[in-house]
């Protein structure tokens, strides 16, 4: 009677087809695991730039008059923007705000008045990290508009004319782990009309 069974080289093929499938179902698990990590960090990088978008969007929405009579916009740059602003709770004191990339992070620098009568010492600036990656590059930061902003405008030219400015966005660029080759970045945007300017529309 003839014995059932596998020959030597049926075995090895065999182990080679099985190799050569675990192999596969280990890269695609990894894969997976890559992207679904790529996506969570992403949203949670958009979701603390968002956060930064509105904090910024609040301030600017309160730019005033500094306490020694600085115009509310002291500095309009691409990646650089300095204002004063004051907290609903305590609308006499407007403190000098600092928005800047250093590198590839983006930093906020808070100057709060001192003195009699109250002035603005910039060694006195309280530098913090608000974000670690921006990707932004030679891509404006702010962007900057006058009273005609209807949302389709065209921005102020750099040098800006501080006096012409009546709304003020911010474009935060951040890197996207989870991208293709034409998406490696996603963009954060937010901004807010200056109060405080805003009966000067128009202007």
């Amino acid at each position: 009677m003839k014995e059932k069974g596998f020959t030597l080289i049926e075995v090895i093929v065999s182990i080679a087809i099985f190799a050569l499938l675990f192999t596969g179902v280990v890269e695609l698990v990894g894969k997976i695991f890559t992207q679904a990590g790529g996506q969570s960090l992403l949203l949670s990088n958009a979701d603390q730039a968002r956060k930064i978008v509105f904090a910024f969007a609040d301030e600017i929405r309160n730019a005033t008059y500094g306490n020694d009579g600085s115009y509310p916009v002291a500095e309009a740059n691409d990646q650089e923007i300095i204002f004063f602003s004051s907290e609903p709770q305590n609308p006499q004191i407007a403190d000098k705000i600092r928005y800047y990339i250093s590198g590839n992070a983006l930093y906020r620098g808070i100057t709060v008045p001192s003195g009699s009568p109250l002035s603005y010492n910039g060694a006195n600036e309280q530098s913090t990290k608000i974000e670690d990656t921006v990707a932004n590059g030679t891509t404006p930061l702010f962007y900057y508009y006058d009273g005609n902003y209807d949302g389709t405008t065209s921005p102020l030219t750099q040098p800006v004319n501080l006096t012409q400015i009546r709304f003020i966005k911010i474009n935060m660029v951040i890197p996207n782990p989870a991208g293709t080759q034409t998406n490696n970045t996603f963009p954060i945007t937010g901004g807010a009309t200056l109060r405080n300017l805003k009966t000067n529309l128009g202007d």
